[in-house]
């Protein structure tokens, strides 16, 4: 426990924080990855090209400061922090890096304004923040390999099919190399594929989009323009390949509920819904699927969900795109927008609402299920960034 001299100058920090924080942010990766470019494999570098991974550890940081002494205000966001990392593989030996680079940014950022007390408050409140995540972690870590067909660490698969599912989506499913057990997983989770491109390893997480108990794992990833990792998939896995995973995380889940369940997705961000779906249809749930695509050229698995609305009563369906083609009509030409979503939900809003996809779509579901009523505890997303982001 930090004591309250401690805790008075981390809560002194929080303007500074307000004002400074993603310059400490930028500093502090620029250093981490110099200094130890042995990390660079987890963490996605197109997130450090646009600012949204230092933006994110900037807000992360400012809501551990604002909340230092109630960290149970913090209760909704360390699941996705202790997830991410443990689907990335973090391990305890990797704090302490993260640390010294970070005092460092700190440090060489607020110059003057960091003495030695602002220092040793932030040691002690990063020491207390990384003991949290390293027991969670394993945790975590446990709890995976303990499942039948749980592992820990890295765990070869074989490519059994690659399956185009639109212009830019293609599917890999995945089978143990070693013929084991697969582990269940909720849906809404994904796995992390640790890759070497261009003799650099990388590693990236991809939501799994089947339903859990089927024989392979399915992910579907879409093609980024300068995504090092889709590109590679795409164009130079193929069938008979083998591919190192880590086991699957993820706090973004389906909650079983007696409630209708609502799934609202945009572009790539309909994977891990449509593993909820394929869980979910034949249980009688009241469910609709409502997808945003750019046209049908780009829309990944329509049929697909088209044949479960047939063979479900309790599926309905709904597709928004924004450009209309002779032959690939959707249900609606546009957009998602409050009217669009409204029309799918009961009087009473009670229903479970999940979205995901591109920020832009994330921020308009976000303020239209805030106009609509939604219960907000009933409204569930996952996003890379500060909530901020999507509230402005």
């Amino acid at each position: 426990m930090l004591n309250e001299s401690t805790l008075a100058v981390i809560r002194a920090t929080v303007p500074v924080l307000k004002t400074h924080g993603e310059t400490i942010t930028r500093h502090f990766y620029r250093k981490l990855f110099a200094e130890h470019p042995e990390v660079r494999e987890f963490f996605n570098q197109a997130h450090q090209a646009d600012g949204a991974q230092p933006r994110a550890l900037a807000g992360a940081v400012l809501a551990y400061a604002a909340n230092i002494d109630r960290l149970d205000a913090l209760k909704d966001a360390l699941p996705l922090i202790i997830h991410k990392h443990a689907a990335l593989g973090v391990l305890p030996e990797h704090y302490p890096v993260v640390g010294k680079c970070l005092l460092a940014a700190i440090a060489e950022v607020l110059g003057d304004a960091a003495t030695p007390e602002v220092l040793d408050a932030w040691a002690a409140a990063y020491g207390q923040l990384a003991e949290l995540l390293i027991a969670a972690e394993e945790s975590v870590y446990r709890a995976n390999a303990a499942q039948p067909g749980g592992w820990r660490g890295p765990r070869e698969f074989r490519v059994a099919r690659k399956v185009i599912e639109s212009d830019v989506i293609t599917s890999f499913h995945l089978v143990p190399v070693d013929g084991g057990e697969l582990a269940r997983f909720t849906p809404g989770q994904y796995v992390t594929l640790l890759l070497e491109i261009g003799g650099q390893k990388v590693r990236r997480t991809y939501s799994l989009s089947d339903a859990p108990g089927q024989p392979h794992y399915r992910i579907s990833v879409k093609r980024e323009p300068n995504g090092v990792a889709s590109n590679h998939l795409h164009d130079r896995v193929k069938e008979g390949d083998v591919l190192k995973l880590l086991p699957p995380c993820g706090s973004f889940t389906l909650v079983d509920a007696p409630r209708p369940l609502v799934l609202l997705t945009a572009g790539v961000g309909i994977t891990p819904a449509l593993s909820m779906l394929n869980a979910a249809a034949a249980t009688g749930r009241e469910i609709v699927f409502i997808h945003a695509a750019r046209n049908a050229r780009v829309h990944a698995f329509a049929d697909h969900v088209r044949e479960l609305a047939r063979r479900f009563r309790n599926v309905r369906t709904c597709f928004v795109y924004e450009e209309a083609e002779s032959g690939h009509l959707p249900d609606v030409v546009g957009r998602v927008t409050p009217d669009v979503l409204g029309s799918h939900l009961p009087a009473d809003r009670d229903v479970d609402l999940y979205f995901l996809g591109p920020k832009g779509f994330m921020a308009g579901a976000l303020k239209a299920a805030r106009a609509l009523g939604v219960p907000a505890a009933q409204v569930r997303y996952e996003f890379f960034g500060p909530l901020e982001a999507l509230e402005s």
